[in-house]
């Protein structure tokens, strides 16, 4: 097939290109439309997210002191800040960085390993919020954002969509946190504690974990737990969780009822079966300092 030249003033130029194909008119608004609401999110939520920087002292031999960073987000307009208790707990000093520029100490408010939020203020008012919504309307598949601080790399955005819901991952303390979000919007170290937002601009959600080495697998806190939990932070400092312990004696009783010697043995052709017997009950949470 013969190539067409254009000659101007006797010089060859390159081919023709053809230009690129321009994508349905559809196409092109829905795409519009994306990029106008996950802008517009950013607009007005990145200037209440914080970079958390954390100085921590090993008790070692010869003490030191480590660094450590995170993400967070005011959710009060008199400086509350939300983000992960992996982050903030046993700091010895808590720096917040907002994307202005400025730079604050953050008091350490309350923390609570079991659902791995913890709450820091800094002394500072009329802020910008990440207004908290309902994790309950979260419908698999909707669109999500998360804001914060991976790697240092300050006020990221990444995007993605809701890849499950009501998911359950244990704690660092061991307990069970429930109704987890899990989504694809890529998060890294240094994402902990920022919020994963809606495509209204609320807080769906405070980032905690990913699974490595694979992609796409990340998980955040629902922000109806958070609303449970970060009144209590403010309050206490803790949260105040019901729990009974039950000890007990280890014991045999004849079919009659009476108890006997030992467990599982023909006594006088009666055979003998284990049980128990209630000793006490220990007091609520909020009465034992050591829970």
């Amino acid at each position: 097939m013969a190539t067409h030249l254009n000659l101007v003033e006797g010089e060859p130029v390159s081919p023709q290109q053809s230009p690129l194909p321009t994508p349905p008119p559809a196409d092109a608004e829905l795409l519009d439309a994306y990029s106008r609401t996950v802008s517009g999110v950013v607009e007005r939520v990145a200037p209440a997210v914080v970079s958390v920087e954390v100085h921590h002292r090993r008790r070692t031999a010869s003490p030191r002191e480590t660094q450590g960073a995170g993400s967070g987000f005011v959710f009060t307009p008199d400086g509350f800040i939300l983000t992960n208790s992996h982050v903030a707990h046993g700091a010895t000093r808590t720096d917040v960085a907002f994307p202005d520029g400025r730079r604050m100490r953050a008091e350490l408010v309350g923390d609570d390993p079991d659902t791995d939020l913890a709450v820091l203020r800094v002394d500072a008012s009329s802020q910008l919020v990440g207004p908290l919504g309902d994790s309950a309307t979260l419908r698999v598949g909707q669109i999500v954002i998360a804001i914060g601080n991976p790697l240092g790399f300050h006020s990221t955005v990444t995007a993605g969509v809701v890849s499950a819901l009501g998911r359950s991952f244990r704690s660092v303390s061991g307990r069970l946190i429930d109704n987890v979000i899990q989504t694809d919007a890529a998060l890294n170290p240094g994402n902990s504690g920022g919020p994963l937002l809606d495509s209204r601009g609320s807080v769906v959600g405070v980032n905690t974990a990913v699974i490595l080495p694979a992609q796409g697998i990340c998980f955040a806190v629902a922000v109806n737990t958070v609303k449970l939990v970060v009144g209590q932070l403010i309050a206490f400092g803790h949260v105040r969780r019901a729990r009974i312990r039950v000890d007990h004696d280890d014991r045999v009783r004849q079919s009659g009822g009476a108890c006997g010697p030992a467990a599982g043995r023909h006594h006088r052709g009666v055979r003998w079966t284990t049980g128990a017997r209630h000793r006490r009950l220990a007091p609520p949470a909020h009465r034992r300092s050591n829970w």
